[in-house]
């Protein structure tokens, strides 16, 4: 008997470490992905979607599909709490960042220095502005996600998760894409000309990925669920 209850305790603790390790990989992720998406925005690429569309788009939009779906992880395996966490965490470091590179901008460049002031400011200058026009607008957007997968895991008892998936990330990068790019016209970064061109590239954009990533957290859930002994839409309390 003693056996059996230390055998099973010794699977519980397994368990519990490969949750807490999983949800500090998942939050990593998060923050580069946040961090490098405000780090690179300034490049614009065009996008030739099988001849169907031609999307306009910042390089920084790639990075934030990947944020949502990760929020989307930590919320159906983890709950609002700790997604709501990783979020915060995500904004400071962003803020950090900002301040890092700001130091980095004012100190004159060596004279033999590969990467001269003018450069570097032309690149990195406008992170401050970003950052703060880009933080803004994410944290209502991965508010609205967060309480709106919630509110559909409600609704259907924790099925259907196709639905909370794409009904949240939808509606949340409507949010966001147009905050941000709002902001960024309030400040001057781009012109308003172009606003209404990338609000709809970038929506569309971004529900696109959100469709096509669906699988994917099928499958992560899935594996997830499986390893730490969940039951579908159950999740993990420690």
């Amino acid at each position: 008997m003693l056996t059996f209850k230390k055998s099973n305790q010794n699977k519980e603790l397994r368990k519990r470490i490969f949750a807490e390790q999983l949800y500090l990989i998942l939050a990593a992720m998060f923050i580069a992905a946040l961090v490098g998406s405000n780090l690179i925005f300034q490049k614009f690429f065009s996008w030739d979607f099988f001849g169907i569309k031609t999307f306009e788009l910042s390089v920084g939009i790639l990075a934030y599909p990947v944020t949502f779906l990760i929020t989307d992880i930590i919320s159906e395996i983890y709950g609002a709490k700790r997604a709501n966490r990783v979020v915060f965490s995500g904004i400071a470091a962003s803020f950090f960042m900002t301040f890092i590179v700001y130091l980095a901008d004012v100190m004159p460049a060596a004279s033999w220095s590969t990467i001269n002031d003018e450069t570097f400011h032309s690149v990195f200058g406008l992170s401050g502005v970003a950052v703060s026009a880009s933080m803004m607008a994410y944290l209502c957007a991965q508010f609205v996600d967060i309480q709106l997968f919630h509110f559909w895991k409600r609704l259907t008892k924790g099925k259907m998760l196709w639905l909370r998936n794409n009904f949240s990330t939808f509606l949340s990068q409507i949010v966001d894409t147009s905050l941000v790019l709002g902001l960024l016209c309030w400040f001057e970064v781009i012109s308003w000309d172009l606003y209404w061109l990338l609000l709809f590239d970038g929506v569309l954009f971004k529900i696109i990925i959100a469709a096509l990533d669906t699988p994917l957290l099928y499958l992560s859930t899935y594996f997830i669920r499986k390893k730490l002994g969940l039951r579908f839409g159950q999740e993990y309390r420690d």
